[in-house]
């Protein structure tokens, strides 16, 4: 008897070992976009690595470019370049009394986005497609990151020896912030605030975007 169990035990191990792993669900767009958040403190231990953001900036081989010129060029800031970066960023403007980010979460990494020809709104156009698509990228991969408008441009191009006119920097870490989207009507504050170390961020109901018939 204590054969055959023993013999039933082994025949489970072998089943399962040659059984093939389940395979990870793909995450939606549907999580991407919740996941896709604007984080203003990350894990000072992680630190990204280059081909991290060489994989962010590759999305830019698949997407659309305004009349297809794809002037935009991408430098990518790792934590040795980091320092030269930071004094010349400002997040958190709506809430300028906690001086984010909070000492000790600051980013560690960044891609800077230059264009090859002046700003316009083909470029802008470009740029808006290209981030999100970086930032839904570095979401799959387990990453966070934000959008920097509020930076020196004169002091970046110098800092890192551009060769071209930077338009936005794109912070990416691992996120250590809590954010929550909260639903808001028309008329109501869309400013985005913090309460019991929850960043919340408002957002319009669907009804209250579409345009009626």
């Amino acid at each position: 008897m204590a054969d055959d169990y023993l013999g039933r035990k082994m025949e489970e191990y072998r089943a399962r070992a040659e059984a093939p792993a389940p395979r990870r669900p793909h995450a939606t767009l549907n999580t991407l976009l919740l996941k896709n958040r604007s984080c203003r403190g990350y894990d000072p231990r992680f630190e990204v690595r280059e081909d991290q953001l060489r994989s962010m900036i590759e999305v830019n081989t698949r997407i659309p470019s305004a009349q297809n010129r794809q002037v935009l060029r991408f430098r990518p800031v790792l934590s040795d370049e980091a320092p030269s970066v930071l004094p010349h960023i400002r997040l958190g403007g709506a809430l300028p009394e906690l001086h984010l980010p909070l000492p000790g979460t600051e980013p560690r990494a960044f891609i800077v986005v230059c264009a090859t020809v002046a700003e316009d709104r083909y470029v802008d156009i470009d740029l808006g497609i290209s981030v999100q698509s970086m930032l839904l990228r570095a979401a799959e991969m387990g990453l966070s990151g934000i959008c920097i408008g509020a930076f020196d441009r004169a002091a970046i191009r110098e800092a890192l020896h551009l060769p071209f006119e930077p338009l936005l920097v794109v912070a990416v870490g691992r996120g250590v912030e809590q954010i929550r989207l909260t639903e808001i009507g028309p008329g109501e504050s869309h400013a985005y605030y913090r309460r019991d170390g929850v960043h919340y961020v408002p957002k319009l109901r669907l009804d209250d975007l579409l345009i009626g018939r």
